[in-house]
């Protein structure tokens, strides 16, 4: 089952609260899911399918990243995607802080920032061949 998107836009939530990308703060208390989610994706973009990050994700935030992470189709990855999940349509990164995701051709992702003049590229259906989802809303109307 491939849970990836490709040459897809997911823009900024329509109730997102804040005007620019914003850096998801950590908790005293640990990591938070969307400190990670930026931290790989705005410092590697390309590297990570929706899948990947999710997995990676899961293992920094769960402290299991001792050794490398698994390849796709381990155990511990095939474990992860037995339960059902949101996608990244869902996170806190469009939600909440602004920031939208370009996945290319390969499923390979980067976020791009809500003020920049790629987000507006992208969010007008001015790049060829690339479908644009609304990033999902944080409350009902």
């Amino acid at each position: 089952m491939d849970l990836n998107y490709y040459n897809t836009f997911i823009t900024v939530s329509s109730d997102c609260p804040v005007e620019i990308g914003t850096v998801p703060p950590d908790k005293k208390s640990g990591r938070t899911k969307p400190s990670l989610e930026y931290e790989l994706a705005a410092n590697q973009p390309y590297r990570y399918t929706q899948e990947e990050l999710l997995y990676e994700v899961h293992i920094r935030h769960k402290g299991l990243a001792a050794e490398e992470p698994e390849a796709r189709g381990g155990e511990h990855w095939d474990e992860f995607f037995s339960k059902p999940m949101a996608c990244l349509r869902a996170s806190m990164l469009p939600k909440k802080y602004g920031w939208g995701i370009h996945f290319n051709e390969a499923g390979k992702l980067a976020l791009v920032p809500k003020e920049s003049a790629e987000y507006h590229q992208f969010a007008e259906g001015g790049r060829d061949n690339v479908k644009v989802l609304k990033g999902m809303r944080s409350s009902k109307k």
